[in-house]
């Protein structure tokens, strides 16, 4: 895989991506005729270890073959040739190692020291991880029932999980130690997702709540209570004297009789 040309001192040289994940300079040669097979001698205390390999590869990718057969991390190798430590990034042609070249292995004792107090860390927050997840499994039950949790329960739980991420992000890992990294990252990552979820859910679930209870009251204050108020009257009659006099006065004639 071609990534790009670099013309830095005066030449223009070509980088590519190996499969095994190396940034190394990309080959030029004109043959069309694959490279040939070496074998190449590496001794690692009193055992030499015999590694067939690609003559242009990378002295990175030898150190991958041998981490089968020593046990050494690639990372915490050093290979000499000719009584010199060799890149990972350099070629074995490029260095002149040929078919029986003899190299010799060492530990980094720097590298592995560094090494494991990487993985410790990253070994440390995979626990601190595992309790925190199972305390936002014990959230997502009792929502999943129907029931409310505590917003401050959520909140802190959010902000350990990313206290954990942060000491994930100052982690400097390669190779087997950078994925053990990336994965207590997703693990992470998917947590807080969860308790996102979690919080919104128990945020509609508090606001139905509080429409019903609103509901039920207003309905119980507009209700119309109708009441008969009777008028009552005297019922002692009038007396007949003091109502008014309705009688006509009869004219007084008086007749003469012849």
């Amino acid at each position: 895989m071609e990534l790009g040309t670099d013309t830095r001192s005066g030449g223009v040289k070509n980088w590519e991506l190996r499969p095994g994940g190396m940034l190394v300079q990309k080959r030029t040669d004109a043959a069309e005729s694959p490279p040939p097979m070496i074998w190449v001698r590496v001794k690692y205390g009193a055992v030499y270890n015999h590694i067939h390999i690609n003559s242009q590869s990378t002295f990175g990718e030898l150190k991958k073959l041998l981490v089968e057969q020593t046990g050494i991390h690639h990372q915490d190798q050093k290979l000499f040739y000719k009584n010199k430590e060799r890149d990972s990034k350099e070629f074995l042609d490029s260095a002149g190692v040929k078919n029986k070249s003899k190299l010799i292995l060492m530990e980094d004792p720097i590298s592995i020291e560094k090494r494991q107090i990487q993985v410790k860390k990253i070994n440390h927050v995979r626990m601190e991880v595992d309790k925190l997840a199972h305390q936002v499994s014990e959230l997502e039950t009792v929502v999943s029932k129907g029931g409310n949790v505590a917003e401050d329960d959520v909140v802190k739980l959010t902000d350990s999980l990313m206290n954990q991420l942060l000491i994930l992000e100052k982690v400097s890992a390669n190779g087997d130690t950078e994925l053990q990294r990336i994965m207590q990252v997703k693990r992470v990552q998917k947590c807080v997702e969860t308790l996102d979820i979690l919080k919104n859910k128990n945020s509609s679930a508090s606001a139905r709540k509080d429409g019903n209870e609103a509901h039920k009251q207003s309905g119980s204050s507009n209700e119309v209570v109708i009441t008969t108020k009777w008028e009552t009257f005297d019922s002692t009659p009038v007396s007949l004297m003091d109502a008014p006099s309705t009688s006509t006065s009869v004219p007084n004639f008086t007749w003469n009789l012849l």
